[in-house]
């Protein structure tokens, strides 16, 4: 696979976070193996490590957020860096100021990242296109197109749960593939890490053109997508994305695709359930699952922190000078 360069600098290293499209399984595997030396931080009595010290983060979101946001902030401050969050809708995006010139002006007080989330598809890879070289990008979510962290923490919420072997397992991924950024990054996160199926379960209306291309095994049936998997990722409705009436009513998507104990039978005996959160109870799954002994959802949210630790860290890790040849006497 090609590198990707405006992801990855010349020495290979992280350098923006924008998508797991055009990375590779070794980067992958690096960012799981450097989260997994953060989680212990949050044991210490102090939770912090000198890593960033120094560096100032601007968490940018143009959409609003709880989880993302905040274990973002809480991931730059135990990292030791100086966090500014950004009120978009009281700063002066808000009277007309265009999205360079915000940019601009940040940069002239000498951050040192960006932590975008974006309504639209592909605003991470423009900001990342036009910042300083020395400023660093990390997608909190774009459009429909991509959530990498998120991605992320849930690859590393499975390899805490069932092991570094991907290759062994089945997983579901349910719900609202169409409109899901999580889904996208997911599968291509899943399938980069070899693992052994990656199914999706949804109505035909909510199966994008073209996913058996993704890599996966496509489902409308819920029992028969989820029989015999290892792990099921339920996603959330993304209404505020829909355009038309692509399901009939929230009752009825719940009698058909909500999880329910009765349903997880047609699983894996030892399932792993998951959703990137807000869970819609009664809707993509009810409460006996969300708080049941299979689900690992909360993990998830712990998991983040030192998932985006770890991108922050290596995307900010000191890039080495090109050496220069002595000159022939």
């Amino acid at each position: 696979m090609s590198r990707d360069s405006l992801q990855i600098d010349d020495n290979g290293q992280l350098r923006h976070f924008l998508s797991i499209s055009g990375l590779n399984r070794q980067l992958l595997n690096d960012i799981l193996d450097t989260a997994e030396s953060f989680t212990g931080v949050t044991e210490q009595t102090v939770k912090k490590v000198p890593l960033l010290r120094g560096k100032t983060i601007v968490n940018l979101f143009f959409e609003a957020s709880t989880r993302t946001r905040t274990t973002f902030e809480l991931a730059a401050k135990r990292l030791s860096a100086d966090v500014l969050n950004i009120n978009i809708t009281q700063s002066s995006a808000s009277k007309g100021e265009t999205l360079l010139d915000t940019l601009r002006n940040l940069e002239a007080m000498h951050v040192d990242m960006f932590v975008v989330r974006h309504a639209d598809s592909g605003a991470a890879h423009f900001i990342a296109s036009n910042v300083a070289p020395h400023v660093s990008v990390i997608n909190a979510g774009d459009g429909r197109h991509s959530h990498p962290t998120q991605a992320m923490l849930d690859m590393f919420t499975i390899r805490r749960v069932k092991g570094p072997d991907f290759g062994r397992l089945r997983v579901a991924i349910v719900g609202d593939i169409m409109h899901s950024r999580v889904a996208r990054s997911q599968i291509h996160a899943l399938n980069l890490l070899n693992t052994g199926e990656v199914r999706i379960v949804a109505p035909k209306t909510l199966i994008p053109a073209h996913a058996e291309s993704l890599g996966t095994h496509v489902f409308h049936d819920l029992q028969e997508g989820i029989r015999d998997v290892d792990v099921i990722i339920m996603l959330r409705l993304q209404r505020e994305r829909m355009q038309g009436a692509l399901l009939p009513s929230e009752h009825e998507y719940f009698e058909l695709y909500g999880l329910t104990e009765d349903k997880l039978a047609y699983s894996s005996p030892d399932v792993t359930v998951m959703h990137p959160g807000p869970i819609n109870r009664g809707v993509e799954m009810d409460s006996e699952v969300a708080d049941g002994p299979r689900s690992v959802i909360l993990e998830q949210v712990t998991h983040g922190i030192a998932v985006r630790m770890a991108v922050m860290s290596m995307a900010m890790s000191p890039r080495e000078a090109p050496v220069e040849q002595p000159h022939a006497s």
